[in-house]
């Protein structure tokens, strides 16, 4: 009774070793996947201005009437995170309070300005109080989204302070808008430049190749 209680606690133990060690493989192989993998990104337009090009100056007015102006070197130094959004986008509507933590969490570096288009004033200003944007602009202009060539919502547009445009597309999560941010930082602005950044650095064999983050949304 007692050998046969010992040989299966030693069973278990091994059952558990060998368990523990198939843990730490495929622990390990999803750190290997995750350095192959490029992130994902914002869904680039190839039409319209180009990232690194310089943007057109706008004088513009939030829908509190107060005056604004977008594009061009930026008189506070600050470089400026558009998101287009729309009272009738059910997915707007949830990325609002992402963009709203992101911007802050990126310091005193950026503010956000939200964008839309449409005649009816008093619904988007409806909209926004909705959403508690009393502190951030809001703008109601077919100017701005015809400028960047706005077809689908929600869409962000990263302008540096010096004016050029840093990065654009259409955004569907936090990791989407990120992805616009790590564009200014690095100055990568595809995932396709990623790619051959990373395969500049490790043998061609560790990196899968993949496609570039510039499509037409």
């Amino acid at each position: 009774m007692v050998e046969a209680l010992v040989i299966s606690n030693i069973v278990l133990w091994v059952i558990v070793v060998v368990l523990a060690l198939l843990v730490f493989a495929l622990t390990r192989q999803i750190g290997i996947l995750y350095e192959r993998v490029a992130p994902a990104g914002a869904l680039m337009p190839t039409t319209g201005p180009k990232v690194g090009e310089m943007t057109k100056e706008l004088s513009l007015t939030s829908i509190s009437g107060a005056p604004l102006t977008i594009g061009g070197e930026s008189a506070s130094g600050l470089a400026v995170f558009i998101l287009f959004i729309s009272p009738t986008c059910p997915v707007c509507k949830s990325l609002v309070p992402t963009a709203q933590s992101l911007v802050n969490s990126e310091g005193k570096r950026m503010e956000l300005v939200f964008a839309s288009d449409g005649d009816e004033l008093e619904q988007h200003q409806n909209y926004a109080r909705d959403l508690n944007l009393g502190e951030y602009p809001y703008i109601l202009s077919q100017e701005l989204g015809m400028t960047f060539e706005v077809s689908k919502l929600p869409f962000a547009v990263l302008i540096a302070s010096d004016g050029t445009l840093k990065g654009k597309g259409l955004v569907n999560t936090r990791e989407h808008m990120e992805s616009l941010i790590e564009s200014m930082d690095t100055g990568i602005t595809t995932v396709q430049e990623y790619v051959n950044h990373i395969q500049a650095d490790q043998p061609a064999e560790a990196v899968t190749p993949t496609t570039a983050m510039e499509q037409t949304s």
